[in-house]
């Protein structure tokens, strides 16, 4: 007996202002207000390249402020994402997650997510909540 085909689920859109540090699986609809460059990060002579035998692509990084009605935060693009991150253009974020840099949070999405380019959103962002503004501090919790 065949198996049936698993379905796929709807996905459930957050909002920024919902984001958690250490979390994955977000899907939300976004704004781009800015994209900065940071940086290419040449990969000539890593290890992993060389032993997979590929020519070695730099990998380029940018900063992108990207919000909602509730609130914004920094994304971070890399290589073929830079080039869809065009401010006012209004993204779909798949399977996003929220990675910790110098205690700030930042979402970004790899190679098991989807940026998308969609409609035109009709909602003003509410640049004055950047959540990668606020500082948290890893606790270390010990159970007793």
């Amino acid at each position: 007996m065949a198996t049936p085909a698993t379905a796929k689920r709807k996905p459930v859109f957050i909002k920024v202002d919902q984001l958690k540090p250490g979390t994955n699986g977000h899907t939300l609809t976004v704004k781009v207000i800015s994209s900065d460059p940071v940086k290419t990060v040449n990969n000539k002579g890593s290890r992993s390249s060389m032993m997979l035998g590929r020519s070695a692509r730099p990998t380029i990084i940018s900063e992108c402020l990207v919000g909602d009605e509730t609130g914004t935060i920094i994304f971070t693009a890399r290589n073929e994402q830079v080039d869809i991150m065009k401010p006012g253009s209004t993204l779909i974020l798949r399977n996003a997650k929220i990675d910790m840099f110098k205690g700030s949070m930042r979402l970004a999405v790899d190679k098991w997510g989807r940026v998308e380019v969609t409609e035109p959103a009709n909602f003003e962002v509410k640049e004055d909540n950047n959540l990668s503004l606020v500082e948290y501090e890893l606790v270390n919790v010990v159970e007793e």
